[in-house]
């Protein structure tokens, strides 16, 4: 069930050294108790095999709420890192997606979920561009929370357990470890009712996974990495 992401690369991965200069929400101390960038309405509604970082930037600098094309990524992002459907790293689709000048439309290019060729005239059609990416101080989930507060993160997880596929409601707070091997986005966080600070986070898998798509995560675990490894390796697009 888990795809998405490509393990093997983010051993090595060199982020762009130059592409992240410093992280700008490091100063940010007055956070509000909760986030839910939906309610905002600056995240798409659950696909198989979305993200919505970009999607979500794109609508806090333009006021526009444009679902984006992964078909796009699939296809033509494929001269790096990024092997299509066989996984990849948010942050090389990050680096595409600026050196591409935008995402072009999931309408104007609907998601196949197949390795395809690039159809270089429908990705001609930019919908949404950006200026390069962030990366979150890792294994701190304060650095984390701070950028959640002001955007939609991408964050690197370990899906593959089963406790985590099979998630359905209330907080997880399963068995999982830190392998990092699927990739989803950060779109809020809370407490629930019992007091269990949480993450809230946009999978991929549909809305029949979860709660409508979405999984809220225990936060504020007394591991550094937090839970899933959530606190590893997150990053957010710039616009």
């Amino acid at each position: 069930m888990y795809t998405g992401y490509n393990r093997q690369t983010s051993k090595v991965m060199s982020t762009s050294e130059a592409a992240t200069t410093s992280f700008e929400y490091a100063n940010l101390t007055a956070v509000p108790t909760s986030m839910d960038w939906r309610k905002n309405g600056a995240v798409t509604p659950v696909k198989d095999q979305g993200r919505c970082a970009i999607e979500g930037i794109t609508k806090l600098k333009t006021g526009k709420l444009v679902s984006l094309s992964e078909q796009e990524l699939v296809d033509c992002d494929i001269n790096g890192e990024n092997q299509g459907c066989s996984g990849g790293l948010m942050d090389s689709a990050f680096d595409f997606i600026k050196s591409n000048h935008g995402l072009t439309t999931e309408a104007n290019y609907p998601y196949e979920g197949i390795d395809g060729t690039c159809n270089k005239k429908k990705a001609a059609t930019a919908a949404a561009t950006i200026t390069g990416y962030k990366i979150v101080p890792a294994n701190n989930e304060n650095a984390l929370l701070q950028a959640v507060t002001s955007q939609a993160v991408s964050v690197g997880i370990e899906g593959s357990g089963y406790s985590f596929q099979f998630y359905s409601t209330s907080v997880f707070t399963g068995d999982c470890g830190t392998y990092l091997d699927h990739a989803v986005t950060a779109i809020g966080y809370g407490t629930n009712t019992d007091g269990t600070k949480y993450w809230l986070i946009k999978n991929s898998w549909g809305t029949g996974w979860g709660e409508n798509g979405y999984m809220k995560i225990q936060r504020e675990t007394k591991a550094s990495e937090g839970l899933c490894g959530i606190a590893m390796m997150a990053s957010y697009p710039t616009a």
